[in-house]
């Protein structure tokens, strides 16, 4: 965008500040509800190599049991902590909700898909 190189190395200096990126679900662990995302673009730039920011269940957008599925594309509000990049609301392409694991409801899992035991 117009003036977007002036901007460089700015989010570095302002702590607390809120930023927004885009990128994938890098991965997630639905047992514990956290995982990371990996921002490939922020404020319009492309973020090469991509960086790894937070994610915490309860800071997805989306009916249900929260969750984020590997390589689900996200858009997503973020600030940097003392802990590093941390998401603050994390949505779906073009803000609507995200799509999630497979494993939605609180019900049984899909049972593993076994591997066929090839030494017996």
């Amino acid at each position: 965008g117009p003036g977007g190189d002036a901007a460089t190395g700015q989010e570095e200096r302002i702590p607390g500040q809120v930023l927004a990126g885009s990128g994938y679900c890098k991965w997630f662990n639905v047992r514990m509800g956290f995982g990371f995302i990996s921002m490939t673009h922020s404020e319009g730039r492309t973020v090469e190599p991509p960086l790894d920011v937070f994610v915490h269940q309860s800071k997805l957008v989306m009916d249900g049991f929260r969750s984020l599925r590997e390589g689900e594309q996200v858009e997503f509000t973020f600030k940097r902590s003392s802990k590093g990049l941390e998401s603050l609301r994390v949505t779906g392409p073009g803000g609507g909700p995200c799509s999630g694991s497979e494993r939605r409801s609180k019900g049984k899992a899909p049972p593993p898909k076994r591997k066929p035991k090839g030494d017996r």
